[in-house]
């Protein structure tokens, strides 16, 4: 019998806690509801005799030990706002067909509490570490880290970590990331006079809507082109104009292609219609820059290389209204490329639009040598449970391992092949996987503790 097994026997009591986590509606970006996701953990973890720290209500941990190495493993509380088109409530946790759902089950509520009962099976079952073991749990992973800069200004960097917030093999390669805002003076669009899309630039906007001062003929003719365009559309007359209703499919932008771009289909129908100067410059940009694509063809940045795969590029949000104008890319870029130059070339395109550029986040990207200590713990403890070898695979998803000075890597939950829908409606995972995570979790925690 691995130690890993000694999971099990907290099974329920694992499926009871997650309703009481899943409910608390801790979107990133809003504090006040991602610090109480951290002060019931902490809670939680102080009623299995643990040793915990809050740090100023934006990142804290759970310990178990005291000996000479610090070893992590890292989680995050903050979830990416719950979006549209759910079978479920998103902030209810419902079990059905072998699944368990609910906004972040699988990105990242599900592994933090798998990390805390770890710790309780390593104590419940008497086990002296050699090590310290401390699970670390932050508040604003989706919206740039800073929870975690504010953490390590006054606690010790652990000497060997892995972070449960990808998919398993083993992720020993993260793109760069680069997130920018671009905006205009003002809105200077005449037929159109509104169109908002999305809540999160790391994510592929579901739904946008666009409000037309336009001519009954304008709106015959729009009506009869969405038939031809990809995309679902549907219209409505207001008393402020033509409303124009579009929808997608979500999906994380890391992997935009995956998903079904609501806004960039809106403004494809539009262009075809309207003239560019007419939508205004937001508009102009994305239809001339980006249009359809997810790989930077048109702004003259596609890119890939054999270890980390292609460059790609999303628009997460568009709002523009009377006064205003803005969007957001969130672009994931090959770990040999240069961020900046992208950035240069962006600001260009964004220059003869009249638009200006904000760096919203950029995160180099992060590597670990195939042959350092952790990823060979990882290796045994996987092969221990699963019987077979991890493999290594490099993502644009970007994780808590960038924030670490030592090697760290992300490990798990969600298994290859496996549908998680992080970031879509109807986010879930498979309630014998999870299980298996949760073993795998706990006898890599283990042997961090014991070896």
């Amino acid at each position: 019998m691995s130690f890993g097994e000694n999971i099990m026997k907290y099974k329920e009591d694992i499926i009871s806690d997650l309703y009481e986590l899943i409910e608390i509606q801790s979107v990133s970006g809003y504090q006040d509801k991602c610090t109480p996701a951290l002060e019931w953990m902490l809670k939680k973890a102080e009623s299995f005799g643990l040793v915990t720290k809050n740090v100023d209500g934006v990142a804290g941990h759970a310990e178990l030990g005291n000996g000479e190495k610090l070893c992590s493993v890292l989680t995050h509380l903050d979830v990416v706002p719950e979006g549209n088109n759910w079978n479920s409530l998103p902030f209810e946790l419902s079990v059905g067909d072998g699944y368990i759902f609910g906004r972040g089950i699988a990105d990242d509520k599900g592994a933090a509490l798998i990390t805390l009962y770890c710790l309780k099976a390593l104590k419940d079952n008497g086990v002296i570490g050699k090590n310290t073991i401390r699970a670390i749990f932050g508040t604003s992973e989706e919206t740039g880290m800073k929870d975690l800069d504010r953490y390590f200004e006054t606690e010790k960097m652990p000497q060997l970590a892995f972070t449960p917030d990808n998919r398993y093999g083993i992720c020993n390669c993260e793109k760069g990331i680069l997130q920018v805002e671009l905006y205009g003076d003002t809105h200077n669009g005449t037929t159109l006079t509104q169109l908002h899309s999305g809540k999160a630039v790391n994510a592929v906007p579901d739904t946008a809507y666009a409000l037309l001062d336009c001519t009954e003929n304008e709106d015959h003719q729009l009506a009869r082109l969405a038939d031809a365009k990809p995309g679902s559309f549907e219209f409505y007359y207001t008393i402020d104009g033509m409303m124009v209703l579009s929808r997608g499919t979500a999906a994380h932008a890391c992997e935009p292609q995956k998903g079904i771009n609501a806004a960039l289909n809106l403004i494809d129908l539009l262009s075809s219609n309207f003239t560019l100067a007419s939508l205004g410059n937001i508009c102009s940009f994305i239809d001339s820059c980006i249009g359809m694509d997810a790989y930077g063809v048109k702004l003259g940045i596609k890119t890939r290389d054999s270890q980390s795969g292609p460059l790609t590029v999303n628009v997460g949000t568009v709002h523009i209204d009377d006064c205003y104008a803005t969007c957001t890319l969130d672009i994931r870029y090959p770990v040999s490329c240069n961020g900046n130059e992208i950035l240069e070339r962006i600001k260009k395109d964004a220059k003869n639009e009249g638009l200006h550029v904000k760096v919203l986040e950029h995160i180099k990207p992060h590597i670990v040598d195939k042959d350092a200590d952790i990823i060979k713990l990882l290796s045994a403890s996987y092969k221990e449970i699963m019987g077979d070898e991890p493999k290594l695979y490099s993502t644009g998803i970007g994780t808590y391992s960038r924030k670490l000075s030592c090697d760290c890597v992300a490990f798990g939950p969600v298994f290859e092949n496996e549908t998680s829908n992080a970031h879509n409606a109807n986010e879930c995972l498979s309630v014998e996987k999870f299980f298996k995570h949760a073993e795998i979790c706990l006898e890599a925690m283990y042997r961090m503790f014991t070896e």
